[in-house]
C-alpha cells in the first residue's frame, strides 16, 4: 500500500491548507463583487434581493471552478515561501531531498486539486449555472437571451432556418417562424406560429399556424389551429444557449458541437471550450511547478508578501491568457487544441525555465 513519508504529508498538509484558505478568501471577495453587480438588476420584474443572493449562491461552483488553478498557485507560493522563511526547505534540501522529489510531492497534491476541478466542473457547474440563469431570466423577463439579434434567436435545423422571437426556460416558444428550403436551396415554405409547446411524448406542437407554401411562381396560404413540428431542436438544446460554453458539461459540449456540425455551422468556440475542459484540470500541476522555484529563496524581509504579489499577477495573467487565446482561436480559426493548450504550455515552459535556473544557482 502506497504511503506518503512524514515530510511529504507535512508538505501536502501545509500546502492544501494554504490553498483552501486562499480559495475561501477569493470566493468571498468575488461573490461580494457579483452581489454588488446583481444589485443593479434588483427591482426588475420579480427579481428581489433574496433571488439575487440565491443567484450568486448558485454561481459559486462556476466561480470555484475558475479560481482553483489561481488558488493553487498563490496557496503553494505562500506555503513554500513560509517554509523557506523558516529554513525548512533548506533543511530538507540539506538532508538530500532532490528538486524532483519535492516536485513529485507537490504533483500528488496538485492531482487532488485537479480531481476537485473535474468534479466541480462536470458535476456541479453545468447544473448550477443552468439553474442560476433560469432563475434570473424567469424573474427579470422570463425570456432566454436573444443571442445578439433584435429579431430573436436563430437556429439552423437541416434545411430549415428557425427564428424564435421569445423562448422561456420552460420550453414555451412564441413568435416562431420556420424558413424551409429544398435541395436546390430554393425557399419552399414559410411557417409562422404564434407559439409552440413541447410535449416529451409527442414533441413540438405549433399553435395558431399560418403557412405560406411556394410552388414555382404560385403560393398558397394555409391556416391551422395546431400543427406538429418535427425538429432536432429540443428544450435541452435551447437551454444550452443559456450557459456559456466554458461552463457546459463535456457531454453537453459534444452534443451541441455535433448538432452544429450536422447543420454545417461553425463549431470553433465550442471545440475550444471542449479542449479547455479537458486541459483545465491539468493547470493545477503547472501552477505548483511554477510556484516551486519561489520556495528555494528565503528572503526574510518582505519576501512572502512580494511572492504573493507575484503569484497574484501570474494568476491574473493566466486567467487573461486563457480568455485571450480562446477569442483569438475563434477569430483566426486556429486549431482548437492549440488555442486551449497554449496558456498552460507557456506557463509550463516558464516553470521549467525557472526550475532550471534555480538548479544552476
Amino acid at each position: 500500500m502506497f504511503r506518503l513519508r512524514l515530510y511529504q504529508r507535512y508538505l501536502v498538509r501545509e500546502t492544501l491548507a494554504a490553498i483552501f484558505l486562499v480559495l475561501v478568501a477569493f470566493i468571498a471577495l468575488f461573490s461580494f463583487f457579483d452581489l454588488i453587480n446583481e444589485l443593479r438588476s434588483v427591482g426588475k420584474g420579480g427579481y428581489g434581493l433574496g433571488l439575487a443572493l440565491l443567484y450568486v449562491t448558485l454561481s459559486l461552483p462556476g466561480l470555484i471552478y475558475e479560481l482553483i488553478p489561481i488558488a493553487v498557485l498563490i496557496g503553494t507560493l505562500y506555503a513554500l515561501s513560509t517554509l523557506a522563511r523558516h529554513s525548512e526547505i533548506t533543511v530538507l534540501r540539506a538532508s538530500g531531498l532532490a528538486t524532483r522529489d519535492l516536485l513529485m510531492t507537490l504533483f500528488r497534491m496538485a492531482a487532488l486539486m485537479a480531481l476537485l476541478t473535474i468534479v466541480v466542473g462536470e458535476g456541479l457547474v453545468p447544473l448550477s449555472e443552468r439553474l442560476a440563469q433560469e432563475l434570473r431570466t424567469r424573474a427579470i423577463s422570463n425570456v432566454i437571451a436573444q443571442q445578439g439579434f433584435e429579431s430573436g434567436l436563430w437556429v439552423k435545423d437541416g434545411r430549415s432556418f428557425i427564428n424564435i422571437r421569445h423562448a422561456t426556460p420552460d420550453a414555451q416558444l412564441s413568435g416562431v417562424r420556420i424558413y424551409k428550403f429544398n435541395d436546390s436551396n430554393a425557399l419552399e415554405s414559410v411557417t409562422e406560429a404564434a407559439r409552440a409547446e413541447f410535449d416529451p411524448a409527442s414533441g413540438w406542437q405549433l399553435q395558431d399556424v399560418v403557412r405560406n407554401v411556394l410552388e414555382g411562381d404560385v403560393s398558397r396560404v394555409e391556416r391551422m389551429e395546431a400543427l406538429p413540428w418535427v425538429s432536432a431542436v429540443t428544450p435541452d438544446l435551447l437551454s444550452v444557449l443559456m450557459v456559456a460554453p466554458e461552463r457546459m458539461s463535456l457531454t453537453g459540449l459534444v452534443s451541441y458541437t455535433r448538432h452544429l456540425e450536422e447543420n454545417h455551422q461553425k463549431t470553433g468556440r465550442y471545440e475550444i471550450a471542449l479542449w479547455k475542459k479537458l486541459i483545465y484540470p491539468l493547470a493545477s500541476l503547472v501552477m505548483v511547478a511554477l510556484a516551486l522555484p519561489f520556495g528555494y529563496s528565503h528572503n526574510r524581509v518582505g519576501g512572502v508578501s512580494l511572492k504573493i504579489f507575484a503569484g497574484v499577477m501570474m494568476g491574473i495573467l493566466f486567467y487573461a491568457l486563457n480568455g485571450l487565446f480562446s477569442n483569438l482561436g475563434v477569430i483566426n480559426a486556429w486549431p482548437p487544441a492549440a488555442s486551449a493548450i497554449a496558456p498552460s504550455a507557456l506557463f509550463l515552459l516558464l516553470a521549467a525555465a525557472m526550475l532550471w535556473w534555480v538548479e544552476r544557482r
